[in-house]
């Protein structure tokens, strides 16, 4: 096949194929990379033997994924801290450049409490789940991906469902909307009670710093825990001197809602300075139910915003 025709065919696959990789591995680098090895293996495959391209490629780039998971799976156990997927900062405002990453976040199942979920599955789980639920791939192909029967991968996609069957239902993303923003005015005003009101009774609040700089180490749950971590934060690092703070947010689009991005910033008048960090949501019945602090710069290469 021409190698022009061949490289048109393959971008028609990119955004399906960027899909595939990013809900396998949570992690955007890793979904960059597996496209772009998919792209390497077709180049010297016998193309006269591929029926489907289409399937052909997301086989190929489940398998590296597959790879890649098991890769962090070993990664985790030495990491400091906890460990959450890499996010997808987008621009809450529409863009004139499309980005197939953030028309991927759109999808349930790639929200950033969904990933926080699958990042405990083990890679077959994962795989099995996604490629079945997500993309409706059958159960014997993925047996076959997987070096097991059909029924095996069938019932690890079972066990993946049971899993992510304790996540809290997606909401609304005006509902989305609205917690957050009840949550944020709360603690710009340092309003005690409105922060307390703000919180899911099962509030928990996870950091990933991966040792480079100050996050939670422990996963902070409860809503008096969380009010008073949060509190504490807005007058450690002097945003209650709305002056000063003046800049420092950006509101984003965290995997396709409503987030916050921390620009970085020098210590100053006694307050710690803070590396560039982004934080994420989750809301159940009107309350934010997880709070994600992701501030690991290897963790943040999914920030694609206009400069």
């Amino acid at each position: 096949m021409v190698a022009a025709l061949l490289a048109d065919l393959f971008e028609t696959h990119r955004a399906h194929l960027l899909s595939v990789a990013y809900r396998l591995t949570g992690s955007v680098a890793d979904a960059e990379d597996a496209v772009q090895e998919s792209w390497l293996r077709l180049a010297v495959a016998r193309q006269y033997e591929i029926e489907d391209l289409r399937a052909w490629l997301t086989t190929v780039v489940s398998r590296i994924c597959l790879d890649r998971l098991r890769s962090a799976t070993a990664r985790r156990e030495q990491y400091v801290g906890q460990w959450l997927p890499e996010p997808i900062v987008t621009s809450p405002l529409p863009s004139s450049m499309p980005d197939p990453l953030a028309a991927v976040v759109r999808k349930q199942d790639a929200r950033f409490a969904a990933l926080v979920v699958m990042d405990a599955l083990t890679p077959p789980q994962r795989v099995a789940f996604v490629l079945h639920d997500g993309f409706t791939v059958p159960f014997d192909e993925i047996g076959e991906l997987l070096g097991v029967s059909t029924e095996a991968a069938r019932a690890l996609a079972t066990r993946a469902r049971k899993a992510l069957a304790h996540m809290p239902e997606p909401v609304t993303d005006t509902e989305h909307d609205t917690a957050v923003r009840q949550l944020l005015e709360a603690l710009y005003r340092g309003d005690v009670d409105g922060v307390v009101a703000a919180l899911h009774p099962d509030v928990r609040t996870i950091g990933d710093a991966g040792g480079t700089t100050a996050t939670a180490m422990n996963v902070v749950a409860g809503v008096e825990k969380n009010a008073r971590l949060w509190l504490g934060l807005r007058t450690r690092y002097g945003f209650d001197d709305q002056e000063q703070s003046a800049g420092a947010f950006e509101p984003v689009l965290v995997n396709g809602q409503l987030g916050l991005l921390v620009h970085e910033r020098a210590s100053w008048n006694g307050h710690p300075g803070t590396p560039q960090r982004v934080y994420g949501f989750t809301v159940s019945g009107g309350k934010i139910w997880g709070i994600y602090d992701l501030v690991n710069p290897a963790k943040l290469k999914g920030i694609r915003l206009p400069h």
